[in-house]
């Protein structure tokens, strides 16, 4: 694998080496924050209210398209 270098600000440098262990690379670290990253914007994406209805107003619909019959 090809590597690159980027440039950070030394207090950003100590900030991602406070997420590691000993012996770990800052690639390693930067993929493991990285795969947190990407599942807590999964999780909020999953959790999130926006764009539902609840049960209730659901049911008031589903009863206005197709109410029962007597």
């Amino acid at each position: 694998m090809s590597t690159t270098t980027i440039q950070i600000t030394k207090e950003t440098k100590e900030k991602i080496s406070s997420f590691g262990v000993k012996g770990e690379s800052y690639d390693e670290i930067l993929r493991r924050i990285y795969s947190l990253a990407v599942k807590e914007q999964l999780r909020g994406f999953l959790m999130s209210s926006e764009n539902t209805v609840s049960t209730e107003e659901a049911r008031k619909e589903v009863e206005k398209k197709w109410p029962r019959s007597k």
